[in-house]
């Protein structure tokens, strides 16, 4: 037969559109041609291909070979592509049976002698190619990472020779196995207690993490913002199944290895970092830090210091869970649950109210300083913190903070109780639900209303005071919002300002 099929997969953002591969052989002068929106590594498959046939001992035929790559309006990149061509071409020769290509999709890079390397974004297609009802054959390097979801059928190889050699029947490969171990390092978990003082702050971060709210803490040098934000992924709990699927996934696009453990990610960009690097882009769109955050802690540091078109391309994230990247060609979503963490200084030279004297910032040179943020940003963060500067005293002699193992109980339990009551954290409360769940009483909504007034808070503001009291409530087991739990909500919103 001198057409055959190969099914693959292209790489789409997080989706793994089916790819059809067709292989023509025809009469005519020697050559071959690969169409369908190939992209240069695409296009030098065929040299690849044709020195592994060879170098592996198989006939590569003298014919004119069109090779078409289907759907022939989705661009095709990387090194996917090799062995699904270097499969068609066989098939067409009557190399290997075309039957037992029906229900397969292969991918992987061929090297010249035939060894197959490992490409990236292998989990979003085996979860596709599942869902298909077909079995993938991939590198041997990516098959335990390919054998992550339930149900999936994964063939690893190392050389082109064992490929076809199970489609031969001759001998099988065996099925590949996920690499479901935890964990065996011995990376320490940051502690809480390494905080001494600051209990505003730690109490302020104990509430983001049990509500996923996003925080932001004011205060000079060398107070602990750092060090509170690094403690916080240690209290969130650990991902489940889906979750940890999904982040998987995301660093399968980049070709990060997979990793088993289930702790939530962390991610801290410098404050040089472009709005790409942050929300993600390229000609073929690949996921920012945002994005690689999904289901754990963004930390900016040094915040007003970011560039400001930079930070605005947060609002949406924060609001949606999601970022949308539009191309001429595609557009590409990508997931973008984080849990946004910030620190700043107080000022330009970051001694203001540290009791030292040594701020020389005049007031203009302050509020210019602060308005690096704009309203809208500032709008969109749940809590806002002071974190003062600590005596000597304090930290020489002052008793070490609360663990993070007696701090994690509280959080997972109001975790549990919001799970129970809404399906999802106070974060996600839409306004029919905040309406629903966070009801106040009479005297305590002419209290937010005074505050309203007095803080200029904005309607967005009033339903995260509400979300934030509601976590307040749930941390302490009370089935409704009291006036102790509103205050303390109320008193992380003095950064509020009405935006420009």
């Amino acid at each position: 037969m001198s057409l055959a099929r190969v099914r693959t997969r292209a790489q789409l953002g997080l989706d793994a559109p089916v790819v059809t591969v067709e292989v023509h052989l025809s009469s005519g002068l020697p050559g071959l041609a690969i169409v369908g929106l190939p992209e240069a590594a695409v296009r030098e498959s065929k040299d690849r291909v044709r020195s592994a046939l060879i170098n592996s001992g198989f006939e590569f035929p003298q014919r004119r070979i069109t090779i078409n790559l289907a759907p022939a309006d989705l661009p095709k990149f990387g090194g996917r592509f090799d062995l699904p061509i270097a499969l068609g071409i066989l098939a067409a020769n009557g190399q290997i049976p075309t039957n037992a290509l029906d229900r397969a999709e292969f991918m992987g890079e061929l090297a010249l002698s035939g060894d197959l390397c490992n490409i990236p974004g292998v989990l979003p297609a085996s979860l596709a190619a599942r869902d298909a009802g077909h079995c993938l054959f991939v590198p041997l390097g990516n098959a335990p990472e390919a054998a992550r979801p339930k149900g999936a059928e994964v063939y690893g190889g190392d050389h082109l020779l064992a490929v076809v050699a199970h489609l031969n029947g001759l001998q099988r490969i065996p099925l590949a196995q996920p690499n479901n171990t935890p964990s065996t390092s011995t990376r320490a978990i940051p502690d809480m207690a390494d905080v001494k003082g600051q209990h505003q702050a730690r109490r302020a971060l104990e509430i983001a993490a049990a509500g996923g709210h996003s925080l932001l803490m004011l205060g000079p040098p060398g107070t602990g913002k750092t060090l509170l934000a690094s403690r916080l992924s240690g209290l969130l709990p650990a991902l489940g199944e889906q979750e940890s699927l999904e982040v998987a996934a995301i660093r399968s696009l980049l070709g990060h290895p997979d990793d088993p453990d289930r702790h939530p990610p962390f991610r801290a960009p410098h404050h040089t970092a472009s709005g790409v690097a942050l929300v993600g882009g390229g000609s073929y769109p690949r996921p920012g830090e945002i994005t690689l955050a999904h289901h754990g802690v963004l930390f900016l540091d040094e915040l007003p210091e970011f560039d400001r078109k930079v930070l605005e391309v947060l609002r949406e994230p924060l609001e949606s869970g999601h970022v949308v990247i539009s191309r001429a060609a595609n557009q590409v979503r990508f997931p973008a649950r984080f849990q946004l963490i910030a620190a700043m200084n107080p000022c330009p030279c970051g001694y203001l109210g540290d009791g030292t004297a040594r701020c020389r910032c005049t007031g203009d040179q302050v509020a210019r300083y602060r308005s690096r943020l704009s309203g809208p940003l500032l709008d969109r963060i749940d809590l806002h913190v002071e974190v003062p500067a600590l005596s000597a005293e304090v930290l020489h002699r002052g008793a070490a903070g609360e663990s993070t193992a007696s701090i994690k109980p509280r959080v997972v339990a109001a975790r549990e109780r919001q799970h129970a009551r809404q399906g999802h954290l106070n974060q996600d409360l839409s306004p029919s639900m905040v309406s629903e769940h966070a009801a106040l009483s009479r005297e305590d909504a002419d209290t937010l209303e005074l505050a309203m007034k007095r803080l200029r808070l904005s309607a967005r503001a009033y339903h995260r005071v509400l979300r934030v009291s509601r976590t307040i409530a749930d941390l302490e087991g009370a089935e409704k919002i009291q006036s102790p739990h509103l205050h303390e909500a109320l008193a992380y919103r003095v950064l509020d300002r009405i935006p420009a």
